[in-house]
């Protein structure tokens, strides 16, 4: 049994330090990705934010735009009706010129 106990010895000697160091270096990159991911996280959380706000000013953008189409579209009806108005009067003051 003396060469098992060696064995034994030989391992608790060299074989579990080892480990043991492999251990707390494995645990110390666990952390370092606990906290690397964190970051990113924060970073995506902010990037986020920040597309949202963009998506609202986008928004407001195509609110004004349609706003000021339809003002666009209103005021050109007006000018065609206007048109339409003047010829009216142009045809009038001719008859009235003819009459007279």
């Amino acid at each position: 049994m003396g060469f098992i106990e060696e064995g034994r010895q030989l391992i608790q000697d060299f074989v579990t330090p080892e480990i043991r160091s492999i251990d707390a270096r494995l645990w110390a990159v666990e952390k370092r990705l606990e906290s690397l991911g964190t970051q990113v996280d924060k970073r995506f959380d902010s990037v986020e934010k920040r597309f949202d706000s963009v998506g609202k000013q986008f928004d407001s953008l195509e609110s004004k735009m349609e706003r000021n189409q339809a003002q666009v579209l209103e005021t050109l009806h007006r000018m065609e009706n206007y048109s339409h108005i003047l010829e009216r009067l142009a045809r009038l003051e001719s008859k009235l010129q003819n009459v007279a």
